[in-house]
Parts: structure tokens; C-alpha cells; sequence
């Protein structure tokens, strides 16, 4: 089998549309709202009384749903694509197990966000799928892998999670948030595996763990995806801080993840408002 597969080689079957990040995020239907929205610029509060709120809940779970696909296929490529030992481009037998364990738990969230779309009234294929998830598991470095897949890929997770499930508890949904609240307590473990491995692989190589701290900062700056997440009242997703520190984030890591946040919002809303003038 190939070593670091390319994301546009991923299997997908006929029902599955594939997009550029852009143009999934520019659908209005999606949490994002597809630019200007109740006379403002920019990503809106996903709450149950916003404009078109069941549409963007079915966008989010479809996206959850393709999202726990190409996080089974991160955590799968790293069992594969590493081998076992002590050097640069090796990992622990022991990382390899963890991250077994974690597909065990990303193909268990396959069903459950099936399953939960089909609650929800989502056919498979009605909203796009985007590999820039995935793109994060294509490092060759396993260390920045892991800080891509386990620290920011999977921390976005948690911000999802928490999100829907208090959209489903003020929607009056006991099944999303109940389904949302099981997946959440998975994603907490799955980003305290990685802290605790990048801390561990590079206990004796401090430049080692920086590069990979930058890689996991630029790569959650492209998370936060124009203001999409963040800590502002009216972010749709909102980082979730307690579950992050829980998961071995330090304070001041959550603060940079809300700075980087905030500048890729006021970046995002000055290239709408560029459009929107030209």
C-alpha cells in the first residue's frame, strides 16, 4: 500500500461531492451563512431561532460526518505510514496503538453522524465535502502530523462538538445533544493523546517541538476558517475552553488559538467587504 496518500486519491463512492474550501463555505446554507447575513458581514451564531437554522444544523452535521471520515483516514494513514523506532521519521509502537484505538472511535462516529443525519433529515451527498482536514494528516514529519491531526484537526472537533450539542440542548433535541456529548468525550482523549505525545517525542528536542507548534498555528489559523470559529458571541462555532484545557492545551495555547481566530476573522470580513464593493 502507498505511504502518504495524497487527499485527492481517498476513496469516496458516487454520492459524494467534492469542493474547494471556498466554495463549501460560500454555500448559504452552510453554519458560515454564506456571507452577509441580518445586515451584517461574515459568519452568524448558529442558534436555534437564527435564519435558516435547520439548514445550517444539516450543513454542520453532513460536515461533522465527512469531518470523522477524514479524521479515521489521518489516524489510519499514521498506523501505516510510519514504522516502529526510535528515529526521525519512526514512532513508538505504543503511538501506533493510541492511534488505532482512535480509528476504532472515528469509524463509531462515522455511524453515529449517519445516523444522526438521517435524524436530522440530511440524505449522504446533499452538502460537499472539502479535504482540507485531511490535508492536515499528509505531513511526512509523524510529529507535525500528530500536531495537525490530534492537536488541531481533532481540537476543531471539540469546538464542533460542543456546539451542536448546545445547539441540540437549546433546540430541545435530546438525541443530537445526548450523540454530540458521547462524540465529545472521544475527541477530548483523542487531542490529550496528542499533547501528550508531542510532549513525550520531543521531551529532548525543544526545536523540534516548536516547528511543530508553528505547523499546528498555521494550520488552526485555516481553521478557524475566516472567523467560522472563535470566541465571539456571534462565532457559529465557538472554541470550546474547557474541554481544549481538559484535553491538555494549556491557558495561554487556547489564547493564542483565540487570537489567531479573531485575526482570521477581521482578515475574512475585509475580503467580503472588498467583494462586496467590487
Amino acid at each position: 500500500m502507498k505511504k502518504i496518500l495524497p487527499p485527492e486519491e481517498l476513496a469516496r463512492d458516487s454520492r459524494f461531492v467534492r469542493l474547494s474550501m471556498e466554495d463549501r463555505f460560500s454555500d448559504r446554507r452552510s453554519p458560515g451563512g454564506g456571507g452577509s447575513t441580518s445586515g451584517r458581514t461574515g459568519p452568524t451564531k448558529l442558534t436555534p431561532d437564527a435564519p435558516q437554522a435547520p439548514d445550517r444544523a444539516r450543513a454542520l452535521m453532513h460536515g461533522i460526518f465527512v469531518g470523522e471520515i477524514q479524521a479515521l483516514e489521518g489516524a489510519g494513514r499514521t498506523c501505516w505510514d510510519f514504522e516502529v523506532g526510535p528515529h526521525f521519521d519512526e514512532v513508538p509502537f505504543a503511538l501506533k496503538l493510541d492511534m488505532a484505538r482512535q480509528c476504532w472511535d472515528e469509524a463509531r462516529h462515522c455511524e453515529i453522524s449517519i445516523k444522526l443525519s438521517e435524524w436530522m433529515g440530511t440524505e449522504l451527498g446533499e452538502f460537499a465535502e472539502s479535504t482540507f482536514l485531511y490535508e492536515a494528516a499528509c505531513n511526512p514529519d509523524p510529529v507535525l502530523r500528530l500536531t495537525g491531526v490530534n492537536r488541531a484537526l481533532e481540537g476543531l472537533a471539540i469546538d464542533v462538538f460542543n456546539t451542536m450539542r448546545e445547539f441540540g440542548q437549546s433546540a430541545g433535541d435530546p438525541v443530537l445533544e445526548f450523540c454530540e456529548d458521547w462524540m465529545l468525550a472521544d475527541e477530548v482523549t483523542h487531542v490529550k493523546m496528542g499533547s501528550d505525545w508531542l510532549r513525550r517525542i520531543t521531551e529532548k528536542d525543544p526545536d523540534r517541538r516548536e516547528r511543530a507548534l508553528e505547523f499546528q498555528r498555521v494550520v488552526d489559523k485555516l481553521f478557524s476558517l475566516g472567523g467560522f470559529r472563535g470566541e465571539d458571541d456571534d462565532s457559529p462555532i465557538r472554541l470550546a475552553r474547557k474541554f481544549r484545557e481538559m484535553a491538555g492545551f494549556t491557558h495561554e495555547e487556547v489564547d493564542e488559538i483565540s487570537d489567531l481566530s479573531k485575526q482570521a476573522r477581521a482578515e475574512g470580513e475585509a475580503r467580503l467587504a472588498q467583494a462586496n464593493a467590487s
